[in-house]
């Protein structure tokens, strides 16, 4: 396979058996382009690299325009970006997209003192997202009271959520979704 000059990555194979050998082959491959403003509106180029690196994701950017973007606020920024018909900074992309590829997701707790964003693994449960926050979390897990974020911000809080039956009891099988903002009861 490698002689060919493809990846494992690329060849869709099985990377568990040669796991031991720490191939940088077998890990996913993420290609960003840097574009000038110009070549970010030429769809066919666009394809055409897409094309040369898949199955591996390709990100487009102009990174002048991304650092300009940092220099601004965030109402100039939008601005900006609607003037040259750009939909999302290309920095947000690749962080998405980045996340998507090494197979994460992010779950939040909120109380009145701060809110936290976690890093998961896609697929966790939720004992194994309570046991990021600490160990003894998720060896003593009960249950988790979740709600989707988007739920969260159209109630405008946790007490409003509940009353309007958006928060839900879940338990040990329960894999965990991008998003959710949880409260997780344990006993140790």
């Amino acid at each position: 396979m490698l002689d060919s000059g493809r990846t494992i990555f690329a060849a869709n194979l099985d990377s568990a058996p040669l796991r031991d050998l720490f191939l940088l082959t077998a890990k996913p491959f993420l290609y960003v382009f840097n574009c000038d403003s110009d070549e970010l509106s030429i769809e066919p180029l666009k394809q055409r690299l897409r094309a040369l690196v898949a199955p591996a994701e390709a990100i487009f950017l102009d990174a002048k325009i991304e650092s300009e973007l940092v220099e601004m606020d965030a109402d100039e920024a939008r601005e900006f970006l609607a003037e040259m018909g750009i939909t999302e900074p290309g920095l947000d992309v690749l962080a998405r997209v980045g996340f998507d590829t090494l197979g994460l997701q992010t779950f939040l707790t909120a109380g009145p003192k701060e809110s936290r964003a976690w890093t998961i693994r896609k697929g966790a449960t939720a004992p194994e997202a309570a046991g990021v926050i600490h160990s003894d979390f998720q060896k003593g897990f009960i249950r988790a009271e979740i709600v989707s974020f988007g739920d969260l911000v159209s109630a405008g809080s946790m007490q409003n959520a509940r009353a309007k039956g958006k928060v839900r009891l879940e338990g040990k099988d329960y894999l965990m979704a991008d998003g959710d903002v949880v409260e997780f009861r344990f006993n140790v």
